[in-house]
């Protein structure tokens, strides 16, 4: 057992030593790329999901406009916000050698997943009707809704337990294994998905009810294995479960940047949803069309989070090791490779919108409505990029307060905006229009506030 103790924790050190040491771009590329494999095929699963509702008529597609928001919430809280808390936290601790801090970190992080993917699965539980009637949802597209979102939103601890697990191993360093694992789950989402929305052979057609049946299973599926796998020593840390060892300074470790952090996608999914409830006023085929348009926006979250999460062990890392030069030349980095990937992005739906519109729907008003929001938003999406990106570096920092306050700028310029548009009877490009504008000023302020903070490393308290 001693001579398995000292290989365990001499691999973890030459990882350490790899994401310390080695050139900046090409690891963090390399980092990246597992991850921005497994992104893409959520965001195929996304697709393939509006297909789905889209062959099932508009009124499903506007419900699940009203869905998709809370979908999106559950994901970025537990991935991106709390999962970042965690691998800082599990990195911080590896970058200064301290091995046995990392493991009982790694249970202290299951047990805020657990505890809050049981709280949120009850609120969905108790209050999906009330919620979506306040976002605009009535008769058809309110029961499609509830349709989907009891089933999907009512298992929403197996989406904190499965992103909880997959950030305890990206935290040290090993982005394949979570990747594959979502590789994995999310093609099995597909097939069922598709299997038991629209029916095939003897499956009955059970709609939106059994597109997010295969969500749950999927997730299901990819929680057990993650949790085999961290339990069963193959990885660098060791899940152990026991209770006893329950200690609230670890606690506070990871939610000092996992709770400030989710400040940042309730105010992304706030910020949308203020946009869909301004949108219905418009009629069902501008909602089904803003729905389409909005998604891509949700998808590129994924794109940046495969760059972003790669970024935070090795932030993590330095600042553990007390690098902090090397911690801001891996986040500003991030930033300018995240910005060239949407930036992309951005360009090619603002100049031929046809490319995704025409993807979910040959209605030509919902098409309308979706490529008016891309060629008045689209150009924005490089700013998008550079303060999520930043976003999650300064997670690997330990100091996450100074963007998420300069990122609260696009929920208020949407607030403000929005309201008075609306008073005034704008047009529905105003709005779109407005989209854009919010996501330059997110990005410039995230920027700035990055580029005045002062990181300092924090010395993990002896065990």
């Amino acid at each position: 057992m001693a001579s398995d103790r000292k290989l365990a924790e001499a691999t973890v050190q030459q990882g350490a030593n790899a994401l310390l040491q080695a050139p900046i771009l090409p690891t963090l590329l390399r980092l990246a790329v597992p991850n921005l494999a497994a992104m893409l095929v959520v965001a195929l699963v996304a697709i393939c999901e509006t297909a789905y509702v889209g062959i099932l008529g508009t009124a499903p597609l506007a419900a699940i406009a009203l869905v998709f928001p809370m979908i999106m919430l559950m994901q970025t809280l537990s991935a991106g916000a709390m999962g970042g808390g965690v691998s800082s936290a599990i990195s911080r601790a590896l970058g200064a050698g301290d091995v046995e801090r990392a493991n009982a970190l790694a249970f202290h992080a299951v047990v805020i997943g657990a505890g809050a993917g049981l709280f949120f699965s009850a609120v969905f539980l108790a209050f999906g009707a009330p919620i979506f009637r306040t976002l605009g949802g009535s008769g058809a597209v309110l029961d499609g809704a509830l349709a989907y979102a009891n089933i999907a939103l009512t298992g929403a601890i197996l989406t904190w337990l499965l992103n909880t697990f997959a950030s305890i191993v990206r935290g040290t360093g090993n982005m394949r294994v979570p990747s594959l694992t979502l590789l994995a789950a999310s093609g099995l989402q597909i097939v069922l998905g598709g299997s038991l929305g629209l029916g095939i052979g003897p499956i009955p057609r059970l709609g939106l009810a059994g597109i997010a049946a295969g969500l749950v299973v999927a997730y299901a599926a990819a929680t057990l294995f993650l949790l085999w796998f961290l339990r069963s020593g193959r990885g660098r840390l060791t899940l152990r479960l026991d209770v006893a060892a329950l200690d609230r300074e670890m606690f506070r470790d990871i939610l000092k940047v996992g709770a400030v952090s989710a400040l940042s996608p309730l105010q992304s999914v706030l910020t949308v949803l203020v946009l869909t409830r301004l949108m219905a006023e418009f009629g069902t085929e501008a909602l089904a069309g803003y729905g389409i348009g909005a998604r891509l926006e949700f998808l590129l979250i994924p794109i940046v989070f495969a760059i972003g999460v790669a970024s935070v062990p090795m932030v993590g890392m330095a600042m553990g090791a007390r690098q902090v030069q090397r911690a801001r030349q891996v986040a500003w980095t991030a930033a300018g490779v995240s910005m060239a990937v949407l930036g992309g992005i951005g360009l090619v739906v603002t100049v031929a919108p046809d490319l995704w519109s025409g993807l979910f729907t040959g209605d030509a008003a919902v098409r309308a409505a979706a490529n008016l929001y891309l060629r008045w938003a689209g150009w924005a999406f490089t700013f998008l990029g550079l303060g999520l990106s930043l976003y999650f570096a300064s997670q690997g920092s330990g100091h996450v307060l100074p963007p998420v306050l300069a990122g609260t700028i696009r929920l208020w310029v949407i607030l403000a905006g929005g309201l008075w548009l609306a008073a005034s009877a704008a047009p529905a490009w105003a709005l779109f229009a407005l989209v854009g504008g919010s996501m330059a000023a997110f990005g410039l302020c995230v920027a700035a506030a990055v580029y005045l903070a002062q990181w300092e490393p924090a010395v993990p308290p002896a065990r």
